[in-house]
């Protein structure tokens, strides 16, 4: 071994370790060893950051501009609502949400998927009644699971896709087989049954059914606010119990006031009528999700709101001793003159208001609910008016006419990935696909250019560009193929599946380790010089490595959405291992056996 194997082998082991600990950000250390290879000369500019121009990530970027599009439209919500319904049972509400996210997962980048459905599995939780426990590590293995199953589910496939392109772009004399769209459906599918069948058998026996909860409703800030249902809006003509504002976790329907009467006791079969005004109590994030509701219109001094609502934002404000508000009503204080906001919800400590919005006589210390321009935190955090003032995340109303655009451009998006060759146009690259439909989610205002921006998530763009560098440097020094070598020499006499499985372990180890999109980048070059040495195709290899960079359960660090639920659902790492564990070897065997039989390699 020369100087440079060395080098690098013993900073790949320090940056297992520094990963391990979690005390830093997985793009920052991969950078910073990065930077390492460049300071040594074992790589060029040009080879360490070759990555950031790779087609797979900027496919994996665009992609996340189209979830954006979904999100800030609604579009989840229509896509969910018929599949989640009102689930009378944990199992009934597992597989509700087991298979609604792995079929999106298998035609969108799992971790936008599970962000968007965790606000939806939160109000599940509460509107059921179930445990959040039992529902948001489900959310996140479904996502997993779905997205084995074709190319664009998961980053991490994009990855080992854009490095076999990469490969076949710097040697073709000897090009491998590419990857398709549904190139990883014949064995994903299975896996992705099976893993679901698990789940649904075991999650209620192995999962904690206690979760950390919320307050009790008598402690929670308990705001009043009022809805209007709009003029031949969704809502219009439908029961109480039709419209979904029955049962509503965290609030309270208090009347329904009309032009010539006020409904006090509200029954589930009142039906809604153009113009009745809903008065509702209840708390924050509840307040909050009703404002995204289709067909009802926040009502504060009974003026129309004047404004586009989905440019606008949601912000607390308490009012302070010295503010000119203090003392006026709502109506009175011209709060949308004054400061370019309608109050939507006020809470009052102690207090359970009654009566109009626009009629509430303020007081020091009311938190006022607002709906404001993007700039309004920025303009009054230090005014005399308010003591606080915060801004809460997301539109204050998703594009609920354009949901429909955002899910044609899905399915726009699906069928050309899946078409290949097109007459007249030919094959289109799966890069410009996903850019042509990021950009038809900008230009039909399913999402605006800042929207989209903040969507796309960039330490994940870091990794994946990095970690193209990172299996370089392992290639050059001759790391990777010393590596394959001995892998061939130890486990080669006990056949191809053999091989094939312990690619799969490595690369799960790694999984473990560090973050799944650089596992796989540093498993590629090993695996090819594995199969190289083997004279076997390298397909079922490199996808083994897709598989097993993915298909890691047992601990929250091996994907980003198994971290992502883990404070949501109350988790500790022994839940992972204990629900988790069983499904990484149920899916690793799964995966091995399918690969062997869908390729021909003998056991």
């Amino acid at each position: 071994m020369d100087w440079q194997m060395v080098l690098v082998a013993v900073t790949l082991v320090v940056m297992l370790a520094t990963l391990a600990t979690g005390r830093f950000g997985t793009d920052i250390v991969m950078m910073g060893v990065l930077g390492v290879f460049l300071l040594t000369g074992i790589l060029t500019p040009k080879e360490a950051f070759a990555g950031f121009s790779n087609a797979g990530l900027l496919t994996v970027a665009f992609l996340y501009v189209v979830a954006t599009g979904l999100q800030e439209t609604g579009a989840m919500s229509l896509l969910t609502q018929r599949f989640l319904g009102r689930p009378r049972t944990t199992l009934q509400a597992q597989a509700r949400i087991a298979g609604p996210v792995a079929v999106l997962s298998a035609v969108l980048n799992n971790t936008p998927i599970v962000a968007m459905f965790m606000p939806v599995i939160r109000e599940l939780s509460r509107r059921a009644q179930i445990p959040a426990g039992q529902l948001f590590m489900p959310l996140s293995f479904a996502a997993i699971l779905g997205g084995c199953c074709t190319l664009i589910g998961t980053s991490t496939n994009l990855v080992v896709y854009s490095l076999i392109n990469t490969h076949n772009a710097e040697h073709p004399d000897a090009p491998l087989e590419t990857m398709g769209l549904w190139t990883l459906a014949p064995v994903g599918i299975p896996i992705a049954v099976v893993g679901i069948a698990y789940m649904l058998l075991f999650a209620r026996r192995l999962l904690r059914s206690g979760d950390r909860g919320e307050a009790p409703a008598e402690e929670m800030r308990q705001y009043v606010t009022a809805m209007r249902v709009e003029p031949g809006g969704a809502a219009v003509g439908k029961t109480i119990e039709h419209a979904g504002l029955r049962h509503l976790p965290g609030l309270f329907l208090t009347r329904i006031d009309r032009a010539t009467e006020t409904v006090v006791a509200v029954g589930p079969d009142e039906v809604l009528r153009e113009g009745d005004t809903l008065v509702f109590a209840g708390a924050l994030e509840s307040v909050v999700d009703l404002q995204k509701l289709k067909g009802l219109t926040p009502v504060t001094d009974d003026a129309e709101p004047e404004h586009y609502r989905p440019k606008m934002k949601l912000i607390e404000a308490v009012i302070s001793q010295a503010s000119p508000l203090v003392g006026r009503t709502i109506r009175d204080a011209e709060i949308r003159t004054r400061y370019g906001a309608a109050v939507i919800a006020v809470h009052r400590l102690g207090h359970r208001l009654r009566g109009r919005i626009g009629d509430i006589v303020l007081r020091p210390g009311d938190t006022l609910l607002l709906e404001a321009e993007p700039g309004f935190e920025k303009r009054y955090r230090t005014s005399a008016s308010f003591h606080l003032v915060s801004t809460l995340e997301g539109a204050a109303t998703p594009r609920h006419d354009r949901a429909w655009i955002a899910i044609a451009v899905l399915l726009l998006l699906v069928i050309f990935m899946s078409a290949g060759e097109l007459p007249l146009v030919g094959e289109l690259p799966e890069v410009v696909v996903a850019m042509v439909a990021a950009g038809l989610m900008i230009v039909c205002r399913c999402c605006t250019g800042p929207q989209a921006r903040a969507g796309i998530e960039w330490p994940v763009l870091l990794v994946i560009g990095t970690s193209f560098g990172l299996g370089k440097a392992m290639e050059v020094s001759g790391l990777a193929g010393y590596a394959a070598h001995f892998v061939a020499e130890a486990a080669g006499s006990y056949g191809p599946a053999v091989l094939l499985a312990l690619c799969y372990v490595v690369t799960l180890g790694f999984t473990i380790l560090i973050s799944n999109n650089a596992a796989a980048a540093l498993m590629f070059p090993i695996a090819l010089g594995v199969a190289g040495e083997a004279v076997l195709p390298f397909m079922p290899f490199a996808l083994a490595i897709a598989f097993g960079a993915s298909l890691e359960f047992m601990t929250p660090l091996g994907y980003q959405t198994n971290l992502m639920v883990m404070g949501p659902g109350g988790y500790r790492y022994a839940d992972y291992l204990r629900f988790g564990g069983p499904l990484t070897v149920l899916a690793g065997v799964t995966a091995v056996t399918g690969l062997c039989l869908r390729y021909g390699l003998g056991f």
